[in-house]
């Protein structure tokens, strides 16, 4: 994973190693025929494709903030056979390779609580006792999510871990947003629901450029169209208006789209069709037009 950075303005933007799963394609792409996907995104002989939950690190002049946490390293043999689990978690070594420890993360922002991007708010520690990831952090989620989290509808009870959760109340490091909210100069966080009902997107600003993480409602690169949604959208409906506001706005501002799941592109800038026509990966940025 290269130590060279993304740089928005004055803020500087890695991904950190929050593991690699292989998730079924057709779940991922949800009313889209496989005949069309497959063109675009890659399937094994299982029909299942790569992903990874790769959290990103923003350092601003003030902060240190990490957006979303990756799988973690507690979950089970079982879960990790079901999900296929390849690359294995490293937060802590990531963020030593780049110069910081744990302590020095000031902020933490959850876009929303599936496992997938809040296994790692809580870790297994080497003396084999649980600790915060980031022990120092606030952690920021969204308050209907909050509620979800603590009484989880029947369809979220296998993705919302309690054990994910347990010590941020007891160590004071959550707080609550309803609505909209800037937690860091340049960095705002804005209410969508759609994906979950407490789900949130990250919008970065330093210098006139613009960055946005829009979460699970732009999974991977090739979700560009905003009729391509996921069957683990608990309201797909929302989760296309969302989209299709969202990609014409921060389309139209010229804005870097920051990815969570895709093992291909970190950072994409669409057309006005929605179509990807600069990507960046790897440290390289390469233009498609």
């Amino acid at each position: 994973m290269s130590n060279i950075p993304f740089t928005l303005g004055d803020i500087e933007i890695h991904w950190l190693g929050g593991g690699d799963f292989r998730l079924d394609g057709g779940a991922m792409f949800g009313a889209v025929p496989k005949v069309l996907w497959q063109k675009v995104y890659p399937a094994d002989s299982e029909n299942t494709i790569p992903l990874c939950n790769d959290p990103l690190l923003l350092k601003t002049k003030e902060d240190l903030i990490v957006i979303d946490t990756g799988l973690g390293n507690k979950l089970s043999k079982k879960l990790q056979n079901i999900y296929k689990v390849g690359r294995q978690w490293n937060l802590p070594a990531r963020l030593e390779s780049l110069g910081y420890g744990r302590e020095d993360v000031t902020q933490v922002i959850l876009t929303h609580c599936d496992f997938d991007h809040a296994g790692g708010i809580e870790m297994v520690e080497e003396n084999g006792t649980i600790g915060l990831t980031f022990p120092a952090a606030t952690h920021f989620i969204q308050e209907k999510e909050w509620q979800d989290v603590e009484k989880p509808h029947r369809r979220a009870e296998s993705t919302y871990f309690p054990e994910n959760f347990a010590l941020l109340c007891k160590k004071g490091k959550l707080e609550l947003i309803n609505g909209n909210k800037e937690v860091s100069s340049g960095v705002m966080l804005f209410y969508t629901g759609g994906h979950t009902r407490g789900h949130q997107i990250v919008e970065i600003r330093s210098n006139g450029s613009v960055g946005v993480h829009l979460g699970d409602l732009l999974p991977t690169h090739v979700h560009n169209h905003p009729l391509w949604t996921m069957s683990y959208d608990n309201f797909p409906l929302e989760v296309i208006d969302r989209k299709s506001e969202l990609l014409e706005k921060y389309t139209d501002m010229k804005s870097w789209f920051f990815l969570y799941h895709d093992p291909f592109v970190r950072a994409c800038r669409l057309d006005g069709d929605f179509k990807v026509k600069e990507k960046w990966q790897a440290g390289k940025q390469e233009s498609l037009i």
